[in-house]
Formats: C-alpha cells, structure tokens, sequence
C-alpha cells in the first residue's frame, strides 16, 4: 500500500490522547540528533549547495569591474595560428597593460616548460621591467589519476626569479563542481596565495577554502580578446589600476568546470568569481545550530498536530520558514545558512508524529506474505544489514501465465517450491517474498560468490517444478544492489529480465563489484606467487570395494584480511582475467607433491585436477602441464584431468589432439558436468576418455525424481558401453547412494560421503591397507 494513499484514507482522523509527554520530547530529541549526526554526509552536503545555488541564482548581480579577463578566445587561437604560442606573445601583452596602468597582470597559463630561449627571455623581461605586479601561476596535480603523490609545476627558474607566484589550483567537489577556492596552497614546500587572493589582498592560512559568490554575474566581468590587446587595439583607460587575470576561454584548450548556477566555464572566469568574492568582502557562513534551534521550537508546535493532513500542513510550512530565513540571511547578510539539519529534524519529526498517529489506527503492519509465510518487503526493510551487503533480488519471468496456468491458489506452493529450488545450491538464511514475482535475500559475502551461484541456481531451475499434479518450468533474472536497495535490486532484476540477461547489477553495485574485481585479482597474485592458497581433497568412494580411492584436487583461499573464500568467489575472476593457467598449474603442482608424500607413506591413491574451458586449447598450458608431469616421477595414471563438455567445444579438433598428448603420457581423462552440455554419442567416442562424471544437478534428487534417474541410469548403461567409468557427484544422503550402488556407479562423490579435507587430514583418514590403486 502507498503511504500516501494510507495517508489519504485516515486523514481527518482524531489522534488519540493521553500519551505521555515525554514522548513528544524524545521524539524532537531524537529528530535534533539524528539531523546533527547526518549533517556531514554527502548528499545532506548536496541539498546545500543545490540550495545555495538557487539563493545565488535569485541575487544576480555585476561584478565590481575591479577585475579584468584577458580571454585566450578563438579569435586568437585562430589570428595566431597555433598553440602553445611563442612566448614574445606574453611579452607583448605585457607591455601594452603595463603601459595601459594595470595595476597586476595575473595569469591563469602554464609556464612549467621551456620553449625558445629567445620567447623565454622575452618574457623575462617584460616581467622585469614592468611596473605593474606580474604573476604567475604555480599547480599542484596528483602524478596518477589513483594516486596520493603530489607533482608542483612551477614556471622555469627564469621566469620565477622576475615575478611573483601564487597557486592556480582548482579543486573540485566530489561531483565535479567548483564551489570553493583556497585562500592558498603549498607548492615546492612554499606556501602560496591562491591568484584571488593575491588580487584580493586577503591572507588566511594554507589550503583553508573560502566560498565563491556565485550571485556574481560572470558576465558581467569586463573582458577583452588578447589577440586585440596584444596589439593595442582597446580602450587603455578601461583597465588603467584594474587587475587583469589572463586566461584560455576558447572551448578547445579544455580549460572548464562545471560550477552551480552557470554550468561549465572557463578556468579564468572561476578565479576572477574568486577574487571579486573576496574584493566584495566574501561571504559568512552559518552552521547549523540556530536554524536547529528554531526548528526545535517549530517541532514543539508539529507534534500537536491531530490529524495527517495537519501533520502536511504545519511541516510543509515551518520548512518554508527555514527556507525563507536562508534567503534572507543570503540576500541580506551574505551568509550561507545551512539549514538542511534543521529541516531533516523536522521532516523526522513530522514522520515520527505520522508514525505515532499510524499505530493509533492501525495494530500493526503485517510483515510477512500470506500465500507463503516468507517475510515481506516491509520485513527486508527493517532489516539492519551489515556493511557491505547486497540485496539480491529473483524476478521470475511469465509470471502471469504461471499464475494463469496453476491458478491463484497453487502461487503460494509454486513460489516454496522455487525458494527450496534455488536454496539446494546456494545457502540463504532468509529469503522474502518482495512482490508478486519477486523473491529477495541479503548476501554479506563478496560479489564474486554470486556469480557462480547464479548459473547454479539457472541450472538447478532447468528442471520443472511439481505444483499439486503440475510440472511448471520456471525461468528466473537476477538483480543486484548495494546495502538495504531493495527497489534498485529490483529495477535491476526486472530490467536483466527485459534485456534476457541472466543478472544484472545497479549502478552503485556495480562499482563496489568492480572496487571488488580489481582489488582481489591483485591479491590472488600475491597468494599464487606466494603460495599462499591450498589445496584441499573431496574423497571419491569406489563402490565396488566401499573404499576412498581417489579424491578431487580443490583450491582454497584463507585470505588474511576477507577471510575464508569460496572457490566460486575467485575462480571464474582468474578465467577472466587470464590468470587461471598460473592457479591451475599451482594445484598440478602440489596435487603432484602431495601424491608423492602419499605414496612413500604406502598410501596408494589417484587425483583429479579440473582444467578451465579455456586452458584445453591453450598452447602454452598444454606444454607446461606436460613438462610438470614428466618431471613428476609418480604413475602417470595416478592423475585424472576433469574437463567440461564446452571445453571441448570452441575447438573440437585441437581439444581432441591435446586431450590426446595428455592420454599419451598416461594421464587419465574425466568429462565432469556430463549432461549439463551438448555432447553426442559419436562426439564422446572421438575424446580420448577414461571416465564421465555425471553432474550434481542429476544426481542430488536421483532417488525421489523420476526423470533425474532415467537420465543418471542411461548414461551409466552408456559409459560403460564405451568402456568408461562413471562418477557421480552431489550424494548427499544414504538413499541416493544406495541408488547409485543398484545402478552400477563406480564412484560416488558428495558431503555424505566426506566434506574436501587438507592433505594432512586426508592421509589421517587413510591407512596404506585401506588404499588401492585406482583401475585404469
């Protein structure tokens, strides 16, 4: 329900009486604490300055005509012909300001490098002789875009030891726009006056800023072209005693920031705002007490309020006082109010009066969905989730002809059935029903672990839904957001639907994935190079001897800082970023040194190594997987290398011809995900294969699922046609194994039969007499 529309329905309503008046006082308290708290925040921080901006853009005014822009315009960049100029082209304009009666020539250029000696020293010399104030601009610039280390330019010592320097810089707010200068900065271990205030004549100390007075009219700043006055051709007694700032106003030198009020303009123009600020004596500001106190005395007056609609009434007018009294401060005083605490406090106040009249009607705000029992939207609210956590969000597609085909009263057991679904391979402990087609979860792990989880949970949807006596095949899209956005998740999910995409993130997620990506790649270097990860083993149990015979080689990450990390976290980043060969290789390695440990203890045991889709048809790999297990020294046919169907896909014949060098060396050859893909009988008989390992998704379900056992008994029959062995993964209870026994599986691999294990613990759990070699 709307809560405008809740609104709506009880208004005119009588507030019930005889509460306690303390309830109002903590209400206002809190509403005053919770306003000073969020004042610094950025987009509290925002809401000022657009504010200030529309005060600025009410009290346009002309500027003191005490500074003057010499423009760098097209005009000029198109008489001289090109940039950068030669430096007699200062000199000149120099020469004719100074014999004009500038009172300062400031300039807004870079001088940093050298050019000609002879337009060097042309300048220095203008410089030298001039009897007005000549200075120069000094920069101080980050050396990398993600850098903290700092570079000063300064002009070439020539130029410096003649004239007088003062900083440049410009800084930016987080959103790009220019609202404050310094009063200076330190450039070369010196600190210097910004160019406003050495025009100004104001001091204050080293990077403090001062507010620009954007009620200045930037048009109305006097300006002349510098190709006119380089020649002469103006009015002399315009600028006789004035300050001249010269600066590039021509859109192709680049030289513009985005400020409020005007938009993006030159450089120049900011510093000459700047300095006519501080000419104009500057603006005061006022911080957020006062209007804070006035708005406790307005909040006395809002929580008496009776009824919603005077509720709306009485706030929507003590924030237009407040709004009023930053106008009149601003048009009377020159003062920037903040008063954004002071309406937050009253805005809390008015919802918390709201609230309050809202439990007087109503008992309670159901929170939970009543076709499924799962919690709802207004429960996945009132969440308080962890730093760092996504929302995650499961939209269902053709939701309308599932409902039209189970009916209004099957929606309920459809939904249960696709959370338990989706729950069998991706743990959640609490999953809300947010809309009609909607399930959501909170997620407090890194992003990385959902991507895999996502194609899991596809996968594990591949398989119809029973609802009463109906087989409903359901299709879900993901959406991703940042912390409690559960309307972003959504919108994301809806649009990963529109789109026929699998998930899809929004803008704020995406930028924490991408922080997240960028970040754990570098780290994963450092653990393979460091060899900091570790290889972990999943017993495989042979049914025919109810013995743990071979195991499956799995990489582990106890990252220092994140923690424990899934696989699925890091993995699929490695594939990406094309640093899977270097993690593959880490586990031959160590798979290989452990299976010699092993069988000098008298343990007797073979190993399988998955191999990435990308790595079958990779040369390089190929060849160094090749060369570390002719140098192994144990049985070639102690390894099993795992492959997928598709990674024997993109290139069929090359794949073939590699599998086949791998075979030759007496390695032997898994399929593992059999069933997941597109392989033909005639396809499967031209690789050179030793066994099929049949997907967890057919097998987890073997027992109580009809179609899931034809599948797993077929392929056995067929493997074993083929001379093949079969391994099945995901048992996870006694009766699916003892399906597997009847079928005839060979080996059996799953959480019931053992969790992965370190080296160590594994040879614990295996005596030399309870190990056999592994039948080729």
């Amino acid at each position: 329900m709307a809560t405008g529309g809740l609104s709506e329905s009880l208004a005119g309503t009588p507030v019930r009486r005889g509460r306690q008046t303390w309830t109002s006082a903590t209400i206002l308290v809190v509403a005053l604490c919770v306003a000073i708290i969020s004042t610094p925040t950025e987009w509290r921080r925002l809401i000022e300055n657009e504010l200030h901006a529309t005060a600025a853009g009410l009290l346009k005014h002309k500027a003191s005509q005490q500074v003057h822009i010499v423009e760098i315009d097209a005009n000029s960049i198109a008489e001289v012909g090109r940039w950068p100029w030669p430096r007699q082209h200062y000199a000149r304009l120099i020469e004719q300001l100074d014999d004009a009666g500038a009172r300062s020539i400031v300039f807004d250029i870079d001088f940093s490098s050298h050019q000609s000696l002879q337009g060097d020293t042309a300048l220095a010399e203008a410089i030298e002789t001039a009897e007005a104030m000549v200075v120069l601009p000094t920069f101080s610039q980050t050396a990398t875009e993600h850098s903290d280390r700092r570079l000063d330019a300064l002009p070439i010592p020539m130029l410096r030891d003649v004239s007088n320097l003062a900083s440049a810089s410009v800084l930016p707010d987080a959103d790009a726009r220019v609202r404050e200068m310094p009063y200076g900065t330190v450039t070369d271990g010196i600190p210097r006056p910004s160019l406003s205030a050495q025009i100004s004549g104001v001091s204050g100390s080293a990077h403090s800023r001062f507010p620009i007075d954007f009620s200045i009219d930037p048009a109305s700043i006097p300006r002349h072209s510098f190709i006119s006055v380089e020649r002469g051709e103006f009015d002399r007694s315009e600028v006789a005693g004035r300050d001249i700032l010269i600066g590039a106003t021509a859109i192709e030198l680049g030289d513009r920031y985005g400020v409020p009020v005007y938009g993006v303009i030159p450089g120049v123009t900011i510093q000459a705002l700047a300095a006519e600020t501080l000419i104009g004596g500057g603006l005061a500001t006022l911080g957020p007490v006062p209007v804070l106190l006035l708005a406790l005395l307005l909040g006395f007056l809002l929580i008496r309020s009776r009824t919603y609609s005077q509720v709306l009434v009485r706030a929507g007018l003590y924030l237009a006082v407040i709004l009023g009294l930053k106008l009149f401060a601003y048009f009377t005083a020159a003062t920037l109010a903040d008063i954004v605490p002071g309406a937050i406090a009253l805005i809390i106040a008015a919802t918390a009066q709201a609230i309050r009249i809202a439990k007087w009607q109503l008992d309670e705000k159901a929170l939970f969905d009543e076709e499924t029992g799962f919690p709802n939207a207004s429960a996945f609210g009132m969440r308080e989730p962890a730093e760092g956590t996504l929302t995650v969000v499961a939209f269902v597609k053709e939701f309308d002809t599932i409902q039209a085909v189970i009916g209004n009263d099957g929606v309920g057991q459809f939904v249960k059935r696709l959370v338990d679904r989706i729950r069998s391979v991706h743990h959640i402990d609490a999953i809300y029903r947010t809309d009609a087609r909607m399930v959501a979860w909170s997620h407090e792990a890194d992003f990385h672990s959902l991507n895999e989880a996502f194609a899991e949970m596809a996968a594990a949807l591949n398989r119809s839904l029973e609802v009463g006596s109906l087989r409903i095949d359901a299709e879900v899209a993901f959406g991703v957001a940042s912390g409690n956005n559960l309307p972003a998740a959504s919108r994301a999910a809806s649009l990963a639907a529109k789109e026929g995409k699998l998930w899809h993130a929004h803008e704020e997620a995406e930028s924490v994935i991408m922080e997240q990506r960028v970040s754990l790649m570098g780290e994963l270097d450092e653990a393979i190079a460091d060899r900091q990860l570790q290889v972990v083993y999943q017993p495989k149990l042979r049914l025919a001897t109810e013995r743990i015979e071979s195991v499956e080689a799995l990489i582990r990450w106890d990252h220092p800082v994140r923690g424990h990390l899934r696989p699925d976290s890091f993995i699929p980043l490695a594939e990406e970023t094309n640093r899977i060969d270097r993690l593959t290789l880490f586990v031959l390695e160590q798979t290989i040194s452990d299976l010699s440990d092993w069988s000098r203890r008298g343990i007797v045991i073979s190993a399988a190594i998955n191999i990435s889709a990308n790595l079958i048809t990779t040369e390089s790999f190929v060849s160094a997987a090749i060369s570390i297990v002719e140098d192994s020294g144990v049985p070639r046919d102690h390894l099993i290398f795992e492959v997928t169907e598709s990674a024997t896909m993109k290139d069929p014949d090359l794949a073939v011809r590699n599998l086949a060098r791998f075979r030759e060396l007496g390695v032997l050859i898994s399929m593992d995900d059999y069933g997941t893909g597109q392989s033909t009988l005639s396809y499967l008989q031209k690789l050179p294969l030793s066994e099929l390992k049949i997907d967890r998704a057919f097998v987890q379900n073997v027992h109580t699922d009809r179609s899931d056992a034809i599948m797993v008994r077929s392929t056995i029959q067929l493997a074993h046609s083929l001379g093949l062995r079969v391994v099945c993964e995901g048992i996870e209870d006694e009766a699916c194994l003892d399906f597997l026994r009847q079928e005839g599986c060979d080996y059996a691999q799953g959480y019931f039969i053992s969790r992965p294990l370190s080296a160590s613990d594994l040879e614990a759990k295996l005596q030399p007499s309870d190990s056999l070699l592994m039948a080729s």
